[in-house]
């Protein structure tokens, strides 16, 4: 969530507003990504806009119509399967607003969202395979490490870009993994 934060930032050097949806629940993971995303927003002097909204199509709806009054320049969620499962909606809302936003999954911007900072899955499941490869063989899952994703994919659509009459710098466009024109 920080680094998608940082990009935002890049895109628009003069960000002061960004609108995070996040669902209603109060758990462990919800708290140490917020915990994190506000730390970054202190450090590049942003202001975060936490919106509470259920995954559901009217909710959405509803904190897109709030984040609009409330002026956010650009958009982002908060990692969840909820959000995930409706991101077609979330991608819609976000254009029909003309608000930039950055999502955790390429997936997003497979659905025509603007850009996409995350885990690379395919070198996960990949990884993973050499884990059952390794327990087939005999070894004990209790035995082996616990790896975290260590190679990231960044994608941007520019079609998504000219839609919403946003400019993105060459800067970040460098850095791209994927640009889908």
């Amino acid at each position: 969530n920080t680094k998608r934060l940082e990009i935002l930032k890049d895109m628009m050097p003069k960000l002061a507003l960004v609108g995070v949806l996040r669902p209603p629940v109060d758990n462990i993971s919800m708290r140490l990504q917020l915990k994190a995303l506000r730390a970054a927003a202190l450090e590049l002097k942003v202001k975060l806009e936490e919106t509470k909204t259920e995954a559901d199509a009217g909710s959405l709806e509803s904190a897109f119509n709030a984040a609009k009054q409330k002026r956010v320049e650009a958009m982002m969620t908060v990692t969840t399967r909820p959000f995930f499962a409706a991101r077609k909606r979330i991608v819609e809302l976000a254009g029909k607003h003309s608000l930039p936003a950055i999502y955790y999954q390429k997936e997003f911007v497979d659905e025509g969202g603007l850009m996409s900072y995350g885990a690379d899955f395919t070198e996960l499941f990949r990884r993973g395979a050499h884990y059952v490869d390794k327990i087939l063989k005999g070894a004990k899952p209790a035995d082996l490490p616990v790896q975290q994703a260590t190679k990231f994919e960044f994608v941007i659509s520019l079609k998504t870009a000219k839609q919403i009459g946003l400019t993105i710098p060459n800067r970040v466009l460098e850095r791209a993994n994927q640009v889908i024109r």
